[in-house]
Parts: C-alpha cells; structure tokens; sequence
C-alpha cells in the first residue's frame, strides 16, 4: 500500500460495512422522514433519477439533491427527504425483496423518482472518528465525464457502482444481498474518494487530504501513527512553519494535529485490546507510549472507558456471538 493513501490505512483501522435497506420509486408529492441513527449507524442516499430536497429540522437548513448525487450523515442526524411542493404526500405501498431491502411505491403522476437509501455500520467504537472529523452533510456526485480529464474520475467511478446497484436492485437474483451489501460498502470509500478530490470540500478531514500543502502531514500519520510525531517534523513535510502548519491545520480541521494523531492511536488500541494474549502494557507500548497510566488515561478520556473495561465489553460481545453491525 502507498505511504500517501491515508483512506485505505483508515479503512485498515475502521471496519465499515454497508446495507441498501429501501428503493424508492415515487412520483410528486412524495415525503421521507429519517429518524436520528444510532451512534455506529450513517445514513446514506443515492438520487438515481430526479431531484429531491433534503432538510435538516434542527438547523432549518435545506439542500436541493439532483440526479447522481450522493449525500451521507455522518453524524446521523435526523432529516427529511421530500419533492419540495409542500403538497400532501400520497401515500405509499411496500413490498420486501428476497434480498431483504425494501421497495416503496406510490401511484404520483408528479416528477418521477429513483431512489436507493441505506446505511453503513461502524465497528465500535470508532464512530467517535466518523463524527470527529467528518462534516455533517457529505454530498457528492456520481457523474460519467467524457474525454481524457474524466477518465478514471471518482465521479466516473460512482457513476459506474451506483448503475450496477440499480441493476443489482432491479430484480430479485441470486446473490443479490451479498451483492448490494458489498457494493455498498465500497460506495462509502469511493465517496470518500471522490469528496476529497473535490475543490468544494471546505472542513474536516476530508479537507485537509484534499489541500496540496496539508495532505503529506495527513499521509504520513496515517501510514505511521504510532510513530513519535514532532510538529516541527510535520510542519517540515508540508514546507511550514511550526505556527503556519498549526494554524492551517486548526482552521481546516477544526482540532490540532495532535488531537487527530491520538484519536487514531487509541483507535489502534481499541483493536490490539480485542486480542486477549496482549497485555495492556504491550498495547500501550504498540501505539506509541511508554507509559502504561499515562495510556490508560488517554484512553480513558478519548473512549469513556477503560482500556479494561473495553476488552471485557469486546470479550463479551464476541462470545454472545453478537454482531458488531447489524
């Protein structure tokens, strides 16, 4: 794996998986409420075919959504798809598939809708890193470019898994739940891809792979983490100042430099406790501390338990044989 592919070393440390849960195929008036996720949980959807409005209640914030967009929750937040008339929305009719999502219908001769929605799953407990450094709303665009500058595009790219999802999910063949899930967990690395190649990418982050100045700091702490990171080394990687880096790397990400390093760190641990011939010590020592307490305590205070406490929990839940994602 390349030293600069941050996304992939961030994939090796958080297992996400993912699940197409309803197709939607409506005409105006049409209406959508999405219930706050759970901590682990980031709802996704994918606009096929037509244009829908997304609102936030909490913020009062709305966002038109058009045909190849693709908008995520990270932080889960509760919110409401519609067709932007404000009419009585009419109502629907379900049918489950045997690949276990569900299709929704209405009879609305309005402007026509293709809508495929879902969720990806967190292994826990690092959710804390999703909600940390990524925005609210990620919103990106699935779109087949012509000519040699499109090639080989992240927008090209979820063009191309977001048509072999609708195939996937037109009809009921085998496999086709294996499938979907698979594809889906792929759809959150390609969106992830293709928002951090993106110029509109203003914080967390996404933000900072993005920026040409910032991203050899980023890429170097991904691909070492547990390495004693100085801030004069990674302002050295990035042509700055030590006060220059800081304050671009606040102002980006919203967090310092070392924020971002011992979340990842204690990410790491939470992983290394799983396994139950390490001691605490030795996992200490594999992040990068030297001192047992002073890990214990940045455990502690990053994770809201013990290193102790989250090695029973993890024990536990692997011995009642239940699923860290749904």
């Amino acid at each position: 794996m390349p030293k600069d592919d941050w996304l992939s070393h961030l994939l090796q440390i958080i297992t996400i998986t993912g699940r197409l849960e309803v197709r939607c195929v409506y005409g105006a008036p049409w209406r959508i409420v999405w219930d706050r996720a759970a901590l682990n949980e980031i709802p996704y959807h994918v606009i096929v075919q037509g244009r829908a409005i997304i609102e936030d209640p909490e913020t009062r914030t709305a966002q038109e959504l058009v045909s190849g967009d693709i908008v995520l929750l990270p932080h889960g937040a509760k919110h409401v798809l519609h067709d932007g008339s404000g009419q009585k929305p009419i109502r629907t009719h379900e049918r489950v598939a045997t690949a276990g999502w569900t299709l929704s219908e209405n009879d609305g001769k309005g402007e026509q809708l293709d809508l495929m929605c879902g969720r990806f799953f967190i292994a826990p407990p690092h959710d804390r890193l999703i909600r940390n450094y990524l925005p609210a709303n990620l919103v990106t665009r699935a779109r087949n470019s012509h000519g040699k500058d499109g090639t080989g595009s992240a927008s090209n790219e979820l063009a191309s898994l977001v048509k072999l999802m609708r195939t996937e999910s037109a009809g009921d063949r085998a496999g086709g739940r294996a499938v979907l899930n698979a594809l889906s967990s792929v759809l959150f690395a390609l969106v992830m891809r293709a928002a951090s190649e993106a110029d509109s990418t203003q914080e967390g982050l996404l933000a900072l792979a993005g920026h040409p100045r910032l991203a050899p700091a980023i890429a170097a702490m991904f691909a070492d983490p547990t390495r004693s990171w100085k801030l004069p080394d990674l302002a050295d990687l990035c042509g700055m100042s030590r006060a220059t880096f800081m304050r671009h790397f606040q102002d980006r990400l919203g967090r310092s430099a070392l924020d971002l390093l011992t979340d990842l760190r204690m990410s790491l641990a939470a992983n290394e406790l799983k396994k139950p011939a390490i001691s605490t010590e030795a996992v200490a020592e594999t992040v990068g501390y030297q001192s047992v307490s002073a890990f214990r305590r940045v455990f502690a205070e990053r994770m809201g338990m013990t290193p102790g406490d989250w090695r029973r929990l993890a024990h536990n839940r692997g011995q009642s044989g239940v699923a860290q994602n749904p």
